[in-house]
């Protein structure tokens, strides 16, 4: 998942690009309205996390520029303002929500999860005891639910969805890295353990097999 912060304050787009990378997120930044109106129309994001007080074009009226053309990717206020009367001026500029500084990066993430929960469909994938439901982003083993951050998600979820075929490490990297350059293919098995531990995974639950020298591949047993 790819996400845009426009925000003018170093100290906070280091804080949420350094946070939200550790998450999992590819992130994007820009420094102020002219160059974030520039990056919404040149590339694709599933996610903006717009400041309001911005130089050269406000959060405000960026907010409803991306409006004229892009009516899904949801956008998130990260704004000082908060009296009702900004509140709605930011929602009826298009925005999804809105959260006040300073605020709580685990609030944000989740709120952040909350919007992808929304875009996606019902779809559910299964993998033997493993089920992943797409509409509230969630990954269940026997039906309880196992935390994972947002790449070991979408390694996962990716995998599931390739069942049967085995998905090489380049392809992997490309696909859900979005890594189309030579890159350390090491950093794939990190997460694919972090994956297994979480998963608890027993001998007669070997789901998803390594392939050496090559990737993986997921079978229901």
């Amino acid at each position: 998942m790819h996400i845009l912060i426009v925000e003018d304050e170093i100290g906070i787009v280091q804080f949420l690009q350094q946070g939200l990378q550790e998450e999992g997120y590819e992130v994007t930044t820009a420094s102020d309205g002219s160059k974030g109106f520039e990056l919404v129309h040149s590339q694709q994001f599933d996610l903006i996390l717009l400041d309001w007080m911005l130089p050269k074009i406000n959060g405000l009226d960026l907010c409803k520029a991306i409006r004229v053309k892009d009516q899904k990717t949801p956008i998130i206020f990260l704004t000082a303002k908060d009296t009702v009367q900004e509140t709605i001026e930011g929602l009826k500029a298009g925005a999804n929500d809105y959260i006040k500084k300073p605020f709580s990066f685990e609030e944000l993430v989740e709120r952040i999860k909350v919007h992808f929960r929304n875009r996606k469909g019902t779809e559910q994938l299964t993998l033997g005891t493993i089920k992943i439901d797409l509409s509230r982003h969630i990954v269940l083993k026997n039906e309880e639910e196992v935390a994972l951050t947002q790449r070991e998600f979408e390694l996962l979820t990716y995998l599931i969805q390739h069942k049967g075929k085995v998905c090489t490490r380049n392809q992997i990297l490309k696909d859900v890295w979005e890594i189309n350059f030579e890159y350390d293919t090491g950093v794939i098995d990190v997460f694919m353990n972090a994956i297994r531990k979480k998963l608890n995974l027993k001998i007669e639950e070997d789901y998803i097999k390594t392939i050496r020298g090559i990737g993986y591949i997921a079978n229901d047993l």
